[in-house]
C-alpha cells in the first residue's frame, strides 16, 4: 500500500515579484538569489533543487564559498569568495549551508545589505526572533521575519512533517524517538571514511583508523550521533529535535526523549517515533490524516535507499501501541540531503517570492 500527497507544498514557480532595488542598481524582473556553501554536499543539493524546481530560471543565481574553493566554475556560474570587500549589494534571498560559524559570521552581513537569509545551520534556531520552518508545517511564522530565517536540523525536518496532522487533531503530549542517521550528515568527509572502511573490509583488509567518528562506522552502529557538548549526557543532535519539536509546533507542553545513532548508510536518515497524543485517535484516522498530508507517502515499510533523492518524507508502520490508550507507532524516512536540508530551504525560498514577503528597500536597517 502506498498513498501519496503533495498538497500545499510549496511547487515550483517562475518569480514575478521584484525583490529589493538598491541605489544606483538596474533590476530587469526576477531576483537575485545568492547560495553560500555552494561547493559542499547540501550547497551542491541546493542548486540542483533551483534547477529542478526552475527558480534559475528566470532568477539570477550567484555562489559563494570559502577562498579555497573561489574561481571554480559550477553550472557557467564562478564561485566568489567570502571575504572582506566582497560586494552583497542586490541580492535578494540567500541561502546558507556553510557550517555554523561562516552563518554566525556572514548571515547578519547578508541581512544587513538586504538579503533575506535562509540559514541551514544551528546558529540561529533558538533565536526567539527568528522563525524556524518546516514548508509543509509552519509556513505562517514567515510574517514576522526580520531578514533572518532558520533551517530545521535534518532529523527533526523529516520528523515534523509526520507529526504536524497529528498534532493538529488529537495533540501530542510524549514522544520517544530512536534515530538511524546516515554519514552524509556529518558531511563529504564522513562518506570518504565509511566508503574507504567498506572496502577495506570487504577485502578481508585491516580496516583504516577512524577520523571522522570514535569508532569504525562501516558494517557498525555508533550509539550516539553529535556531540556531548559541557558534560551534557544528550548529543548536541539530541537536544535539537527536544527544542526544536516544541518551537515548530509552538506547543512547549510537548515531552520528548531522543536518541540519536549513527548508522552505515551514505544517504537518508530513518527514526522509529513513538507517539502518546492527548486525545485518542484511532489508526484508521491517523492513516487518513497522513495521507492527506503535503509533502508525505505513506507506505508499509520505509527505507533510506528508496528515499534517497526525493523530497517526500516516507512515513510506515503506523501501527497502534498496546502499552497506552493513546499510543502509536511509526517509522518515519527521508533523504537528509534534500527534505531535511536543501529542498526545504529552496521551499521557503519559494514561500518568500509567492506571498511576497522579501523585504523592501524601506525595510532594510541601516
Amino acid at each position: 500500500m502506498t498513498e501519496v500527497s503533495t498538497n500545499g507544498a510549496a511547487g515550483p514557480l517562475a518569480s514575478s515579484h521584484s525583490g529589493p532595488q538598491l541605489d544606483g542598481e538596474t533590476r530587469t524582473g526576477g531576483h537575485r538569489i545568492a547560495v553560500v556553501g555552494a561547493t559542499g554536499a547540501v550547497g551542491t543539493v541546493m542548486l540542483q533543487c533551483l534547477r529542478e524546481r526552475g527558480l534559475d530560471r528566470d532568477n539570477e543565481i550567484v555562489l559563494f564559498a570559502t577562498a579555497r574553493s573561489a574561481g571554480r566554475v559550477i553550472d557557467g556560474r564562478t564561485v566568489q569568495a567570502l571575504e572582506p570587500g566582497v560586494n552583497l549589494s542586490g541580492i535578494d534571498i540567500a541561502l546558507f549551508s556553510a557550517g555554523g560559524g561562516t552563518s554566525k559570521e556572514w548571515a547578519p552581513r547578508f541581512v544587513e545589505a538586504g538579503a533575506t537569509v535562509i540559514d541551514n545551520s544551528s546558529a540561529f534556531r533558538r533565536d526567539p526572533t527568528v522563525p524556524l520552518v518546516v514548508s509543509e508545517v509552519n509556513p505562517h511564522a514567515l510574517r514576522d521575519h526580520r531578514g533572518l530565517i532558520a533551517n530545521p536540523n535534518c532529523s527533526t525536518m523529516q520528523l515534523m512533517v509526520a507529526l504536524a496532522p497529528i498534532h493538529r487533531e488529537a495533540g501530542i503530549s510524549r514522544l520517544v524517538v530512536s534515530t538511524y542517521q546516515s554519514v552524509s550528515g556529518t558531511g563529504q568527509k564522513a562518506l570518504e571514511e565509511l566508503d574507504a572502511e567498506a572496502r577495506a573490509a570487504l577485502a578481508g583488509e585491516r580496516l583504516p583508523e577512524p577520523r571522522v567518528y570514535p569508532d569504525h562506522i562501516a558494517f557498525n552502529v555508533i550509539g550516539a550521533a553529535g556531540n556531548f557538548v559541557d558534560g551534557d549526557d544528550h548529543t548536541d543532535e539530541e537536544r535539537k529535535m527536544m527544542f526544536e519539536t516544541c518551537k515548530i509546533l509552538e506547543d512547549d507542553e510537548i515531552a520528548v526523549a531522543v536518541t540519536c545513532v549513527r548508522v552505515p548508510v551514505r544517504v537518508g536518515h530513518s527514526e522509529s517515533v513513538n507517539i502518546e497524543t492527548r486525545e485518542h485517535l484511532s489508526i484508521e484516522r491517523a492513516r487518513e490524516l497522513l495521507a492527506s498530508a503535503p509533502g508525505l507517502i505513506l507506505e508499509d515499510v520505509p527505507s533510506p535507499l528508496r528515499a534517497e533523492g526525493r523530497d517526500e518524507v516516507y512515513v510506515g508502520r503506523l501501527r497502534r501501541d498496546p502499552t497506552h490508550p493513546n499510543g502509536l507507532a511509526m517509522f518515519v524516512v527521508a533523504d537528509n540531503l534534500r527534505k531535511g536540508a536543501a529542498t526545504n530551504a529552496v521551499q521557503i525560498a519559494e514561500l518568500l517570492i509567492r506571498n511576497h514577503q522579501i523585504r523592501q528597500a524601506s525595510e532594510v536597517q541601516q
